[in-house]
Parts: structure tokens; sequence; C-alpha cells
């Protein structure tokens, strides 16, 4: 297996779409069609959760849409300026602080910010795996994304906006972006995975 894709190179064997897949800013701003949307929603939805809680929400708009203003200005300014030259859907991922069962009280639900972000990896993988790509972030006016997506503060916790479109060359990006759309390396795996106890 060739252990070098898109100018990464991994230290051990994988599949290639987690060499290939990366989360470029450059998008030609075509509207994404409603089918394969969904195939990324579908993706999410078969994510492992905490017994099988599934606590990720998603709320999402298409470009043009009535929906897309509230999303786009809950966007702290610096993604502003790219989100706005060619996303074709923005959204926001949302996970419930809450375990809900018929006919009993929530209980805190510890690991929502956990499950919600696998969902999150699913739904990257299946845009990648279409020819689209999906792009993560974290910088965002929480306040104005809990009003935008009508999702309590108390019950939700607004984990990440996220954008998806389909790739184009960086020229469609203000200048000042063009030179970080490259796909970005990682730590050796030797710096985060240790046999029985963390080494700092």
């Amino acid at each position: 297996m060739d252990r070098t894709q898109n100018g990464r190179t991994a230290d051990h064997g994988i599949d290639p779409i987690f060499l290939t897949r990366w989360s470029p800013r450059a998008f030609t701003g075509e509207p994404m069609p409603h089918a394969q949307l969904m195939s990324l929603f579908e993706a999410a939805r078969w994510a492992p959760s905490a017994f099988n809680g599934q606590p990720w929400r998603f709320v999402y708009a298409h470009r043009g849409s009535p929906q897309w203003a509230p999303l786009f200005d809950a966007l702290m300014d610096y993604n502003q300026a790219w989100v706005e030259v060619g996303v074709s859907v923005l959204g926001y991922v949302i996970s419930d602080r809450f375990r809900r069962k018929p006919g009993a009280e929530p209980s805190e639900n510890r690991s929502h910010s956990f499950d919600a972000g696998a969902a999150w990896a699913y739904l990257a993988l299946q845009a990648h795996h279409l020819g689209w790509a999906a792009h993560g972030m974290g910088g965002f006016h929480v306040d104005k994304a809990h009003a935008a997506t009508g999702a309590p503060e108390a019950d939700y916790r607004i984990e990440a906006a996220f954008a998806v479109g389909r790739p184009t060359d960086a020229a469609v990006l203000p200048e000042s972006f063009r030179a970080r759309e490259v796909p970005s390396g990682r730590e050796p795996v030797g710096s985060f995975a240790f046999e029985g106890r963390l080494a700092r």
C-alpha cells in the first residue's frame, strides 16, 4: 500500500482516504444536491455513541436560502471572509448534554461532545468520498450560534460550525487565504499514543 498521498505520508498502514481527505476553504459555490447532503447526514447517523444515545444534532442551510443569513452571521469575521466566497452548505454540529429516555428524567451525558465528534468525522469522510469537502470551524460567536440554531444553551452545546462545498482552485479565495490552501501534516503517533500511562 502506498503510504504517501496528497503530499502526506503515513508512518503506518491506513486506508488512503485518511490522507486524501483534508479541509479546504476554496469551493465552487455550486448548489449541493439534496440527496448528496442527506448522504452526509446518513453517514453521521451510523457513528458510534455511548449507549447508542446519538446525541448529535446538525442545523444547516443552503447558500441563498432564507436560513443562510442567521447561521452565517454567527461566524467570526475571519471565517465569514472565505465562507461567503463559495461554500454550498453551512451548518453547526450540536450535541445534546443529556440522555433522554421516555418516562425518565434527563440525565447528564458525559460523552456528548465525544460522540458528536465521531458523527462529524463520519460526515466529513462521506463528503470526501462523494467528491465534496467539509471544513469544520471553531471560529463563531457562541451566543449568536445558539440564537440562530434555536438550540437552548442549557440543553445543548454547539461544538463547531462546518462548511461543505465542491473543492476548487485557491485562486477564488482572498489573497490572505491562498498560501494556507494545502493539506496540513500531523504529529507522529508516538507523540499522542502511550502504552500503559501518559507520558508528558
